[in-house]
């Protein structure tokens, strides 16, 4: 009813006063009815929009983080550079993904797992973009026996690990381009450092301080920062204040000190568009097992190796990579290869060391403090 109708009907004069009365009782009820139907309407628009809206995607948020698999987290190279060579400041772009469980296909013995968690990602800069992307091959391999048939690093007690770097001509048919022992107190000014959050990890934080060079050794430090409302706060450092190469084969001797973070090892494109990666030692949180993917395509294609293996023991872990094939190795001996052709890089890329954690996520969260500890990297170039 229209407000100025009833107004004049209340104000009017009349000699029937019951019907008028009941007029009024009616009216009421209508404008009542009226008032509670519009309510309703707007609740159930509200519902509608946004608390089912919500909802939903807290409950598909719940449950992607239930079937993580660790194959699928990416972060983003450094983006910036300060003008100190030996104090490189680093941005973190992100992407976004998301997919199937992949499938694991063990080779000591003849089953079919399937596990991992996957964290996903989220971008924030530019705009949000979400890539779909497919399960990664991934087999896995029990530690194999130490060789010489790769490069190991030459036997001296004086050494954190028991050896030093390999010599420049350690590797047949190829030239060392690139070593550090990382002696002293300071990264080497060939060196940057990471700052900043994680691309596609909300809780996870990088800074500058938690890369130090000690003892004859880089340490890649995780642990609760005060500055950081005592979040767990790791670091990473790459070689990336002089330019990368295609194809070579690259040696880092390292080892962690316990399971939590997840410490990385990995080739990122000098041109920093992802993908490719090369990730040649990417332990996911464990302490008894670690992963090698390569990642392709704008997919984000992956294909995964896997290995059992105590992590916190020194080992020499090695990528050669060509144009046709991408070796994994450890301690001497290959235990992975690439030979997809779509899946092989073409473009130049430096070596990047570096921890992080995925608490809000829900997995590779530590408990204690913990360090990637590397002893040397080396560098090698196909004559």
């Amino acid at each position: 009813m229209n407000k100025g109708t009833l107004i004049q009907f209340l104000k009017g004069n009349t000699t029937h006063r019951f019907p008028k009365l009941v007029t009024l009782a009616v009216a009421s009820s209508v404008l009542v009815t009226m008032v509670t139907i519009d309510a309703s309407a707007s609740t159930r628009t509200y519902v509608g929009t946004t608390a089912v809206a919500s909802s939903f995607s807290t409950s598909v948020a719940a449950q992607t983080n239930a079937a993580l698999t660790p194959f699928r987290y990416r972060r983003n190279a450094p983006t910036t550079t300060t003008t100190n060579p030996s104090s490189r400041t680093t941005s973190l772009s992100s992407s976004s993904t998301s997919g199937p469980t992949p499938t694991t296909t063990t080779t000591v013995a003849s089953t079919t797992t399937t596990n991992g968690r996957t964290p996903t990602t989220t971008t924030t800069v530019p705009a949000v973009t979400t890539t779909t992307t497919p399960a990664p091959t991934t087999t896995t391999t029990v530690a194999p026996a130490p060789n010489l048939a790769y490069p190991v690093g030459t036997v001296n007690s004086s050494e954190p690990s028991g050896y030093a770097p390999p010599s420049a001509s350690a590797l047949a048919g190829y030239g060392q381009t690139y070593v550090t022992d990382f002696t002293g107190s300071s990264l080497p000014s060939e060196w940057g450092t990471y700052e900043g959050q994680p691309g596609g990890d909300p809780g996870g934080q990088f800074d500058q301080a938690h890369v130090t060079v000690g003892g004859g050794m880089l340490h890649v430090l995780t642990s609760q920062d005060p500055a950081f409302n005592n979040e767990w706060v790791t670091g990473g450092a790459c070689l990336c204040n002089i330019a990368g190469q295609t194809y070579g084969a690259y040696f880092v001797r390292s080892r962690m000190t316990g399971a939590g973070p997840t410490g990385v090892e990995l080739l990122w494109p000098d041109a920093n568009v992802w993908p490719p990666e090369i990730d040649f030692n990417e332990t996911n949180g464990s302490a008894s097992a670690t992963t090698a993917t390569v990642h392709y395509s704008s997919a984000n294609s992956q294909v995964g190796r896997s290995l059992n293996i105590d992590m916190t023991q020194w080992h020499t872990w090695g990528v050669i990579w060509t144009p046709t094939s991408i070796t994994y190795t450890v301690d001497g001996t290959v235990w992975g290869t690439v030979t997809t052709p779509a899946s092989i890089p073409h473009a130049p890329m430096h070596i990047s060391l570096q921890s992080q954690t995925w608490c809000s996520s829900g997995w590779a969260c530590p408990t204690t403090p913990q360090s990637m500890q590397v002893d040397w990297v080396a560098q090698y170039q196909a004559n």
